[in-house]
Order: C-alpha cells, then structure tokens, then sequence
C-alpha cells in the first residue's frame, strides 16, 4: 500500500501558552519527529505545530496526536475535527498514558508508553483494516534508534531537542516521570548520540532527560563519552540540561561538560528546608542535606556554567512566611535562573490519588479542567493555607523575584562567577522568560 498520508499534531493550550510566549523557550516535539522516522516510507509525513501556528486540517489517512495534561483538550478538539471525517486518530503521550480510559472517549486507539516498539504495528494494523484501541511500548533498549525527522520541525526553533537517556529511580511524589519511562535509567549508546549532534544545525540545544549523567559508574562513563565526544568531533554547541543535585559531586564531569559546552543546568531544588523535601519525597536532596547546595552552586560555577533552581510553592507545610523565605533565598543563593510553579498534581503520580482521595482536588471536571493543569494555577487545597492565599503569595512573591533590579544583579553575578558570557546570556534571558510568564498570568488573574 502506497500514497498514504500521516499528520502529527502538537497541540498547544489556547487559554494557557506558558512558555511559549517566548520564543527562546519553544523546543521541538521530539517525540513525534521520532513517531514520523519509524513510519514507512511510503507514507507521507506531515508534522502540525501549534507551537508556532494554530491548526489548520490536512488531509490525512492516519493521524497522530500527543498532548500534555494542559493541552488534552485541545488535542481531543482536533482529533474530534478528523473523527468527523472518518479519518482514525491515535493518541499518545504522558497524559494518553495515564489516561488511557479517557482518551479512547475522544480518539480510535491509544498508545501507552513508549511508542517505539508499537508504532510499525500501530501502521500496519491501520493498513490491514485492523486497528486495535490499546497500544502498550515497552520500556526498550535505546540502542539502535533512529534519528527523530527534524526535517519536519519548524525551522525557528532556537534550540534543538535530544535525548541520551530515559527513565528515573527517583520517584518523587508529583512525577510521572518513572510511571511513564520506568525506574530504571537506560542510556543510549554514546557514538550514536554524537552521529545524531552532528547532523543539528542549530548553534543550541537542549537535553531533554531527566538527568543528563545518571546514576552509577557505568552512566557516568557514558556521559563522559558524549561530553569528550562533543570536543574531540569539534561539534561547537551551546547546549542546556537537566540534571539532579549529583552532577555537580564529579569534577571532571564537570570539566568535560563545560569544554563541551555546557552553559546552563536545570536543577529540581523544590525547597530550602528538609521537611519540605521530605514531604514530597525528594530523596536525593534530602540525603545531602540543603547545606550542600551553595557548594553545588560554587562547583558549576567554577566549570563555567549556570545554575537554574526549580523551586515549588504549595506543599501541605508552606505558609506564606514560609514561601517569603523562599523567595528570599531564591533571590540571595547561588541561583542564577529562578523557576518557580504551583504543586501539581498531575495524572499518574501519588500526590494526584491522594489529594483525590482526600477530596483536596479544586478542579475536577475532567477532561474540561485539565486546562487549568499547567503548573500556574492553585489546583488543590494546601493544609496550611487557603488556594486565595497560596495564588496572592505567588503573585507577590513572583514580583518581588523578577523585578528588574534583581534580575540585573542577578546577571551580574552570574558573570562574576562563571566569568562566560553565553552562560550569563542564557540565564539572563530564562530569567526575562520566566518573568514575561509571571507577568502574563498576573495580567490574567
């Protein structure tokens, strides 16, 4: 069978565009351009990317659809403009996967997990007249994957996307992250990650893995050979990453990763008090101790990188003196990029079963509220402080952060320490990112 057409959608939420206001802070929709490589090539693929225009129909014999918990509305309006036309939709993704039930009211077949290992069969079944509503992905080996088609990207995206690994031990309260790739991390082979760098024409990119070095002598090695990798090939990126507190325990990690071009780190900090770590299960910066990262801070530094401490407001503990403090050591620390959201309790974690079983939950009109799911919207009831309290704090909190005077100061020292310019670029403009946010949903409120 020949001349098909496939259409892939990435959905953005009308109500909600987040970090998409800015176009520094778009980044590709990997996972599709890693569904269109594995399709057949006598297929013709189509990728519709809302990030950058809303949807508009093609026409399509098959199509492809992943979403976001805040955009699941969305997808399943567009979806519901194909089905009309008797045209079969699969849905995939981390909120498909948790809400498996849900999605198949909206769409003809969900894959769950990992699309890899299904998606040649999800076509063939489509071919054959025989599509089946549930598709379960295996958690794969990562050696031998192809190259997701970033032909089909918007071609003003700022950064590229890759991934060297999958999967978390970690297990925090508000993730869905080890339901959705496992616990157990698997890497992808180190030669194969720096083929696929080579063929990236963008000067920045973004390592979209949970953490970028791992855990164990074995992911360390693996990482180190990427890093080398990038030096010896002369690849000359600028790239950002996510990572836990552990990156910064390997000087030579840190090193390598510098030289390779490492400008910026994203670190889940959540709080500066142990019990507040405690409470959402954040093991790892438990154990260290929340003494231990000014000298995590000194030591990315040193290797010429900046420092983005994620931060979360609305754990059953925070009062609003206690989230005052937060701020304020946001603003003093070594911090160079302030992140800061709401608890969420999104579909597939144990803070979203025990905020519903405890009749916590504010919005439970489902799939309707999943809109208001995005990380900037008081979403349950804390038990130190009321939802209005909790959402006026962050607003107060949010400006007193990303007022100007402290974002240049910030810069400032971000400079003074790193002594790089681009590492201070990034962070200055993640800062200005996250204020334009800010701003946004308090014009808004």
């Amino acid at each position: 069978m020949s001349g098909k057409r496939l259409v892939l959608v990435n959905p953005v939420n009308p109500t909600r565009t987040g970090l998409t206001v800015n176009k520094s802070s778009r980044f590709p929709p990997i996972g599709l351009g890693m569904v269109a490589a594995l399709t057949p090539e006598s297929w013709e693929v189509a990728l519709v990317d809302e990030n950058w225009e809303p949807f508009a129909y093609r026409e399509a014999d098959l199509v492809g659809i992943t979403a976001f918990t805040a955009s699941a509305n969305r997808a399943y309006e567009i979806a519901a403009v194909y089905r009309e036309r008797g045209v079969p939709v699969v849905m995939g993704g981390i909120h498909a996967s948790m809400c498996s039930e849900e999605a198949l009211r909206f769409v003809d077949a969900v894959v769950i997990g990992e699309a890899e290992a299904v998606w040649p069969k999800v076509v063939a079944d489509l071919e054959a007249g025989q599509l089946q509503q549930i598709y379960r992905g295996d958690w794969i080996d990562l050696a031998g994957l192809p190259h997701p088609r970033t032909d089909l990207f918007h071609p003003d995206y700022m950064f590229a996307s890759v991934q060297t690994s999958r999967g978390c031990p970690m297990d925090c309260e508000f993730c869905s992250v080890t339901a959705f790739n496992g616990r157990r991390y698997r890497r992808r082979p180190a030669g194969e990650v720096l083929g696929e760098l080579e063929g990236i024409p963008q000067k920045m990119v973004f390592f979209v893995d949970d953490n970028i070095i791992g855990y164990g002598k074995e992911s360390r090695k693996q990482a180190l050979a990427i890093f080398r990798g990038m030096v010896e090939r002369g690849l000359e990126k600028w790239w950002l990453c996510q990572a836990s507190v552990n990156f910064a325990d390997d000087e030579e990690v840190l090193h390598w990763a510098g030289r390779a071009g490492c400008k910026m780190v994203f670190l889940g900090l959540e709080a500066e008090e142990a019990d507040a770590l405690k409470e959402v299960n954040k093991r790892l910066n438990v154990r260290r101790g929340v003494e231990s990262y000014d000298e995590t801070f000194r030591r990315i530094h040193r290797a010429g990188m900046a420092v983005l401490g994620a931060f979360i407001f609305g754990m059953d503990g925070d009062t609003p003196e206690k989230l005052r403090r937060r701020t304020d050591y946001m603003i003093r620390s070594g911090v160079d990029v302030m992140q800061v959201t709401f608890l969420t309790p999104l579909p597939g974690t144990r803070l979203f079963d025990q905020l519903g079983n405890e009749s916590r939950l504010l919005y439970t009109d489902f799939p309707r509220d999943w809109e208001r799911y995005d990380m900037t919207e008081v979403i349950h009831r804390p038990q130190r402080m009321e939802p209005a309290a909790l959402s006026q704090t962050m607003r107060d909190c949010t400006r007193r952060m990303y007022a100007r005077p402290v974002l240049v100061r910030k810069a400032m020292r971000t400079f003074h320490k790193t002594r790089d310019s681009m590492a201070t670029m990034f962070a200055w403009q993640s800062n200005i990112n996250y204020r334009n946010v800010a701003l946004a949903g308090s014009s808004s409120a």
